[in-house]
């Protein structure tokens, strides 16, 4: 079975480059990096559900999630400099396409309810970015030993450089868009 990296390059590249006019295979719109985060907002004074967190990252994505710290003291939020408030982990190369591969055949199957992806999501660089409530729908975390439930956010960088040319490239890549909102 080809992977979707070898898929893109063989069938989904030249039939981008034809559908958006762009002779040049260098300036077709291609994915540069993942990003996958998760906040720890109210969690963050427990080691135990941080711990969690970070272990539920590093088995959906197979790296270990760097920890994003806060700059500044703010009272009102009782969060002072230096504090851990997230994770993120940065997806390239062969990680990257399989993980991209797992999101659009396997994860958005997963979500409950799911009906789609908006056209919002896709910011005006062609990059797009989905939300997920709960990382239950991951085929890498299983119900019966999860301690809490959290969301996590994926964004996806690509060079497309518009919004209607990000746009054509997830949907050749496979993601399942919600049809008539634009």
């Amino acid at each position: 079975m080809k992977g979707l990296q070898e898929i893109y390059r063989t069938d989904i590249a030249p039939k981008l480059g034809k559908e958006l006019k762009i002779d040049n295979i260098m300036a077709i719109p291609k994915v540069v990096k993942v990003v996958v985060s998760v906040g720890v907002g109210k969690i963050g004074k427990d080691s135990k559900m941080i711990e969690a967190v970070e272990n539920t990252l590093t088995r959906i994505t197979g790296q270990k999630p760097a920890s994003t710290r806060s700059r500044v003291s703010i009272s009102n939020f009782k969060l002072r400099e230096g504090q851990v408030v997230g994770y993120k982990v940065t997806l390239r190369g062969a990680k990257m396409w399989d993980f991209l591969q797992k999101l659009t055949t396997i994860t958005f199957a997963r979500v409950r309810d799911f009906r789609g992806i908006s056209v919002k999501h896709i910011d005006n660089n062609g990059n797009l970015s989905i939300g997920f409530k709960e990382q239950l729908s991951f085929p890498e975390i299983r119900n019966d030993e999860l301690d809490n439930v959290h969301g996590l956010e994926v964004t996806i960088h690509s060079t497309a450089g518009t919004r209607q040319n990000g746009e054509a490239l997830y949907r050749a890549l496979g993601f399942p868009f919600k049809e008539g909102v634009k």
